[in-house]
């Protein structure tokens, strides 16, 4: 079976610039050495004959396709708006910055 050292937890700290007591070291090397375990098993359980896979169903893609369509008539929205001005909606200044 796998297993993880002390040393490899204090070198995976280092690579992901963490910096890490001795009792958390130890209390990782437990959690990832039973990951690196339960891993193991499953890849001794998994047939040659069945391909790795993502997702347990097929996935398929579900957006439409893009289609060009006209957008607002910009008069139409100016006539709607209640301030207009240069081509804009005109707001309220709700910063003082300029």
């Amino acid at each position: 079976m796998a297993s993880i050292t002390r040393e490899e937890v204090e070198h995976l700290a280092r690579l992901a610039r963490l910096q890490l007591s001795d009792a958390e070291i130890d209390h990782y090397a437990g959690q990832l050495d039973v990951i690196l375990q339960s891993v193991a098993r499953v890849s001794e359980v998994a047939e040659a004959d069945i391909p790795p896979t993502s997702h347990p169903i097929p996935m398929v893609n579900v957006f439409r396709d893009d289609v060009v369509r006209p957008g607002l008539d910009r008069e139409a929205v100016a006539a709607g708006a209640p301030a207009w001005e240069d081509d804009r909606f005109r707001v309220p200044r709700i910063l003082d910055e300029e």
